[in-house]
């Protein structure tokens, strides 16, 4: 992306020259990195919390999330 975090017009002209399949599997993707990322974050700031509650907060943090 550019500095701006705009999608640029050459950004757009390549996902949408992609099959719809290989965008939904982007997506899915990006999902789950970005959990990955969140539980990396929720995990340093509760160093002693198990892997299932660390796994339970992700997953209320992201029911609960608006874009």
């Amino acid at each position: 992306m550019v500095p701006d975090d705009q999608t640029s017009p050459r950004q757009l002209e390549i996902l949408r020259a992609m099959p719809g399949e290989r965008r939904l599997k982007l997506a899915e993707q990006l999902y789950w990195a970005a959990r990955k990322m969140k539980a990396a974050g929720v995990r340093a700031q509760h160093p002693d919390w198990p892997d299932e509650q660390i796994k339970a907060e992700v997953t209320r943090i992201f029911r609960h999330a608006r874009s």
